[in-house]
């Protein structure tokens, strides 16, 4: 059984910057996309960014100027350089791997902003 393992969540202070990764425990062929999704309290999960296979990306308009995805192919490993950290940024970041065959779910990671 594949797991997405995310790694770099914490506690920053507003204006600040973090980088979440995620990676699978075993190599993932014939990706479609990959995605970052999050759930702030008291709220529905919501799409943060996403990349395709082709490296086109998406944002979400919130974190648009601020959020960068990427990934690396070789690591098979996927990043989300935030920056400029927002109180309303808090919540439980989840990566997300798309296959031909399976959609795969990290088991989040917290992000927390303070003022």
């Amino acid at each position: 059984q594949v797991q997405l393992v995310e790694s770099g969540g914490g506690l920053v202070q507003a204006g600040g910057s973090l980088r979440l990764s995620c990676a699978p425990s075993r190599k993932l062929f014939n990706i479609n996309a990959m995605g970052w999704y999050r759930q702030r309290p008291g709220k529905q999960r919501e799409l943060v960014a996403t990349i395709t296979s082709a490296d086109s990306t998406d944002y979400a308009d919130s974190v648009k100027g601020r959020f960068t995805i990427s990934r690396d192919n070789d690591k098979n490993t996927m990043y989300l350089q935030m920056t400029s950290l927002k109180i309303e940024d808090t919540a439980v970041y989840y990566c997300n791997i798309n296959t031909w065959l399976k959609s795969y779910w990290g088991q989040g990671t917290q992000v927390t902003v303070s003022s």
